[in-house]
């Protein structure tokens, strides 16, 4: 095998995947364009824009700040983890208040907002605001996105979430 490669095994949404990667290869090159998953996107590559958002043991982070060997053994859900089933009631939510139009953002901006309310069920919407900041929205801008964090929040609320 080349120097400059090394085994990698990971589970990417459930699935144990293995494949031989450059040490310096990227987690989100990894995940597009060697396993197909698409959720990801490429943005800025600096970390500040939130497109390629993950889920990564557990926490969420960007995947073009992360080499892809460092991540040996990791458990990854990407956007596509979110629902096997049709959307999620977040989803909906973002759905039916046009909280997204490209869609490019859309990993960045669900990952924070479910962590987000897996930590305060019940968020102001300042709260939502920080929880978002991480990620760069063009298209949408962000009234309607956290237009539809507030109205999912409050009626999972109401529905005893």
């Amino acid at each position: 095998m080349d120097d400059d490669l090394t085994v990698l095994e990971i589970t990417v949404n459930g699935e144990s995947r293995s494949v031989a990667v450059d040490r310096r290869e990227l987690l989100i090159d990894t995940l597009r364009n060697r396993f197909g998953v698409t959720g990801p996107k490429i943005g800025c590559l600096t970390g500040d824009c939130g497109a390629c958002t993950v889920r990564l043991d557990g926490l969420i982070t960007k995947s073009c700040l992360r080499i892809s060997v460092a991540e040996h053994g990791a458990e990854i859900e990407t956007l596509e983890s979110m629902s096997t089933d049709g959307l999620t009631g977040l989803q909906e939510s973002f759905w039916n208040n046009n909280a997204f139009q490209c869609g490019y953002c859309l990993s960045g901006m669900l990952f924070a907002a479910e962590d987000l309310l897996d930590h305060n069920p019940a968020p102001t919407e300042d709260e939502i605001r920080q929880a978002i900041s991480g990620n760069l929205c063009r298209c949408t801008g962000y009234h309607a996105i956290v237009t539809a964090i507030k109205n999912y929040a409050d009626r999972a609320t109401d529905n005893g979430r």
